[in-house]
This record gives structure tokens, sequence and C-alpha cells, in this order.
């Protein structure tokens, strides 16, 4: 059996901007027999992910992600329904998810590395497996549960970075269904400022490629900001930081600006900034998901119920073909 594939054809080095010519599509044959313990998928969702622009380096620079191999399958969150199966547990017509899902449209995988789902919980938008109900979901759900200290009541304001994204946008849902009496988020285009005030509920918008963003966060946040969850890193992370509360958090879930420069993770504060958070007292540890297995599935079923009640709006950009992953 032919199947294509996208393999990593170039890296684009620790300090530059990748491009789509660093992947290239080519066609593979497929063995036809399975083994004992194995399923063949027909791949039907692959996420893209900020985290992959580490995986492009020839060392990602943590211990939990590998990096892609030239002229290797490149791989990811994905989901896909099983064809024929020889797991124990697995069945023909089950959808089944992993984080480790080569960029094939078919595949031969170990089933033990599989995940089954219950389209159900998504109300069969399976793709919501790969966001909101799923690793980006939990990332923003346990982040803001773990690191946010939020206490409903308490009239916290929280601050979203990269709002309008994948964790930005259900973090600040998120903040609010948890207690936050005021949530901002920090964006970079009108209509995404638009979308965040006026479908997913945030109290106000600050667009940082229009005017002075100190200045339109401290009209957005007259009382300080209690809560930051950090996606972007840089000078608007120093800039939230300045206008931070004493004893407040700062949820460290990405540095979305500084992952095409060689610098370590997390990057460190410049030492205004530092003085700053030393002084207010204000935590930043760093924040990964993968750390609270044990909190997934009940995590997912919260988001799920929330979606289904109407609390939680999910928004997804889907780009058809395989060919257009890179």
């Amino acid at each position: 059996m032919i199947i294509q594939r996208v393999v990593l054809n170039s890296r684009p080095g620790k300090n530059g901007n990748p491009v789509a010519e660093n992947f290239r599509m080519e066609e593979v044959s497929l063995p036809d027999n399975i083994n004992e313990g194995q399923v063949r998928v027909r791949t039907l969702y692959l996420s893209v992910d900020p985290y992959m622009r580490c995986k492009m380096n020839e060392d990602t620079g943590t211990d939990y992600l590998a990096p892609w191999q030239l002229s290797q399958v490149a791989d990811g969150g994905g989901i896909g329904i099983i064809e024929e199966s020889k797991h124990t547990h697995l069945a023909k017509g089950d959808f089944v998810t992993s984080f480790y899902w080569p960029w094939q449209t078919k595949a031969i995988l170990d089933g033990n590395g599989l995940e089954k789902v219950d389209p159900q919980l998504v109300d069969g938008h399976l793709s919501y497996f790969l966001g909101a109900i799923g690793m980006p979901g939990l990332t923003s759900l346990i982040g803001v549960q773990e690191k946010g200290h939020i206490s409903a009541g308490s009239n916290q304001t929280m601050v979203v970075s990269g709002a309008a994204g994948a964790c930005g946008s259900l973090a600040g849902q998120i903040g609010r269904l948890l207690g936050c009496s005021r949530v901002v988020g920090i964006c970079g285009t009108y209509e995404k400022c638009l979308f965040l005030t006026s479908e997913l509920g945030f109290d106000a918008a600050v667009n940082y490629k229009k005017g002075n963003v100190a200045e339109q966060l401290r009209e957005s946040c007259p009382a300080g900001v209690d809560v930051y969850f950090d996606n972007v890193g840089g000078d608007i992370s120093d800039t939230v930081i300045s206008q931070m509360n004493q004893n407040s958090h700062i949820i460290l879930c990405g540095q979305i600006s500084q992952y095409n420069k060689d610098v370590p993770y997390p990057p460190p504060l410049s030492p205004a900034v530092e003085a700053i958070q030393k002084e207010r007292n204000i935590t930043r540890e760093r924040f990964t998901v993968l750390n609270y297995r044990d909190k997934f599935q009940p995590g997912l079923l919260q988001l799920s119920q929330w979606f289904k009640e109407g609390k939680l709006k999910i928004k997804e950009s889907v780009i058809n073909g395989l060919e257009n992953m890179g």
C-alpha cells in the first residue's frame, strides 16, 4: 500500500524563522500485514502547535521532547480511525489519539501507545480532541488550576497573552469560570480583539501592535493584575509583570516570542523585571502539563461538560490536505 507522509527536509537553525520548505512530502510503501498488538490507522486530523518549533532544532532544549530527525517522518498530536486491529482492546472503527502520531495518511502503530476516544465527549467534533478537549485544553485548565491560585469572589484580574490562540482563548474563559472577576486578553489584530470581547466574554482586549501596550493595560486593569497566563514572553510579558500586584501569580505556559531565538527555556527575565518579581513576591514557575497526567481524565470530562453546557466556546483553524502541514 502506497501512502503519503511529511518528513523534515531541513532545519531553520536555532536562530531563524521556519519556512514551508523545511518539510517535504514523499510516498512510501506500508506493509500489507500487521503484527500482534498493532493496528492500522487512517489519519483524520493532525495538530500544529508552537512547541514543534523546538522539535525542528537538533536539540529541543528540553528532556521531554525529542527532536525530529532529517528525512524522517514528523510527528505530533493526531487522531484517526482504526482500519485493522490485532490489539486486544482496540477494534476496527475505534477512534484513537496519540501525542506521537506520524504525519502520514495511514500508519501501522503499536496499540499500547494509543488512547481510545469517545466522540460523544465532543459532540462528534473529533478535531476538538486535539484542541479544547485535548492537550491545549488540559494545558489551559490545569495551568490555571495549579498555578493561578484563583479564589472565587476575591475580585481577581487575569491577563492572558496570545489570547486568541488555542491555549489563550480557553485560559481566559476558564479563568472566568473559576472565579476571576475581570479577564483581559492581549493579541495582535483588531479582529482577534473583537473575537475575544464579543464572542469569548473577555472584558477587554489589548492590541499590542497598536498604541502603547502599558497604557492600554493600565486602562483595562485599573486594579492591577493578579493572574497572568503567559504564552509569549519577551517585551509583552515584561510590560504585564510590571503591572502585577503583590503576591500575584504568573502561569508560565509558553514563550512563543522567543522560539526562533537561541535562548534557554524559560528565558530569564531582565534584571529590572526580575527585581519587580522578587519585590512583589510574584510566583513564576515553569508549567509542563505532562507532569499532571493524573489530572487528565477529570480535566477532559470537565472541559467536555463546559463545552456541552455552552460555557466554553471553541474556535479552531482547519486546513485540508497533508501537503499543507509544513
